[in-house]
């Protein structure tokens, strides 16, 4: 399967979901998959948890992810070491 017909199993309708991209077919957003195997589930989980997708399905997630990501990208803080205070190092 291409990354094009990976990409045509996603929807984005102004009337399902509030326009947020899907799964065709399903109200189950590209986000809540993504989100799901970012908290290290696999896509035997996801697919317990959702029955009525395809392996294909979580993979155009994943595609689709991976599009937008190519165009834009978040902002992230820079994460700050926790410095040892002397206090902290005598205790």
């Amino acid at each position: 399967m291409t990354q094009d017909d990976l990409l045509s199993i996603i929807s984005i309708d102004p009337n399902i979901c509030v326009g947020k991209p899907c799964i065709r077919g399903h109200r189950i957003w590209v986000s809540l998959i993504l989100d799901y195997l970012a908290g290290s589930a696999t896509i035997e989980n996801v697919l317990e948890a959702y029955p009525s997708i395809e392996r294909e399905d979580v993979l155009a997630c994943i595609g689709y992810g991976a599009e937008m990501s190519r165009d834009v990208f978040v902002e992230l803080p820079l994460s700050k070491k926790k410095e040892k205070s002397i206090a902290d190092a005598v205790a």
